[in-house]
């Protein structure tokens, strides 16, 4: 354990470099023992092995990162929600050629005020264009559809984008005009007593360990899940739309392009599901 401002990469890492690498993040909440845990590490765990064999980068074993997650989780403090962030980059440039060492590393750190914001007030977004369709990524292995690396340029331009337009986020649409994603969410919502998300297979968008909970246990609060695709427009006549993501948990969509979103009935027994009401922050 080293305190956060502590170097720890070197100046010619891959994932410094290049972005190449991978990573996940977890919301960190109270054990019920005292402590806090990871919430959802088997998820994410196995979403992380997954991303790392299609990049073909040589991840710790499973052991190592539960160790890993562990020992950062241990020293955080119980009465304060947190984000464990896990990281694995390809190393060094100068030994990686030859199968050298990984660089891989954990950080946590309080959740900030604009997520809390986000997950109680809603947010409001929007649209823009992915510049391909919405099946683009399955025939396409190299745009790396489904994996979550280091390469968050983009993910980030968005965002920047949107902020810039007075909203609060962006929701990713696929030139066929299909909606697909946030830049750091998946999309979900409820019509009528079926919940919905935008299928994985078919559009390489990235399966979202939050939203894929929710959708498996569906059941536990009298609905249904389907994957389906949908169109902006088709959103704004559902019976709830919300962005799921691990830290911020669920955001519910206000308005898309500026088109006011019926606040919905359920977002509050949701947010209460997943568990991120009473976390004392």
């Amino acid at each position: 354990m080293v305190p956060a401002d502590t170097p720890v990469l070197r100046a010619d890492d891959l994932g410094v470099l290049r972005g190449d690498g991978v990573f996940e993040t977890m919301h960190v909440r109270p054990d019920g023992r005292g402590g806090v845990h990871p919430w959802l590490i088997d998820e994410h765990l196995a979403r992380m092995a997954r991303s790392a064999a299609r990049m073909e980068l040589a991840l710790p074993t499973e052991s190592a990162l539960r160790e890993l997650a562990a020992l950062a989780c241990a020293q955080w403090p119980a009465e304060v929600e947190g984000a464990l962030r896990l990281v694995c980059t390809r190393g060094a440039e100068a030994t990686a050629a030859t199968g050298g060492p990984v660089t891989c590393f954990a950080t946590v750190n309080p959740i900030g005020a604009a997520t809390l914001a986000a997950r109680r007030d809603g947010i409001t977004v929007t649209t823009i264009s992915l510049g391909y369709p919405a099946d683009a990524r399955t025939s396409a292995p190299w745009l790396l559809g489904g994996v979550k690396s280091l390469s968050y340029a983009i993910n980030m331009a968005s965002q920047r984008w949107a902020l810039a337009q007075g909203v609060d986020d962006a929701l990713w649409v696929s030139a066929d005009g299909y909606a697909l994603e946030g830049p750091t969410s998946t999309l979900v919502w409820l019509s009528g007593d079926t919940l919905c998300t935008v299928p994985v297979e078919t559009t390489g968008i990235l399966p979202g360990t939050t939203a894929r909970h929710l959708l498996d246990n569906a059941g536990d609060l009298g609905w249904t899940a389907a994957e389906r695709m949908v169109t902006p427009a088709e959103l704004a006549a559902t019976d709830g739309v919300w962005l799921l993501s691990s830290v911020r948990g669920i955001a519910e969509l206000r308005a898309i392009d500026g088109t006011a979103t019926a606040p919905s009935e359920h977002t509050e027994k949701l947010r209460a599901y997943l568990g991120f009401t009473n976390l004392g922050c």
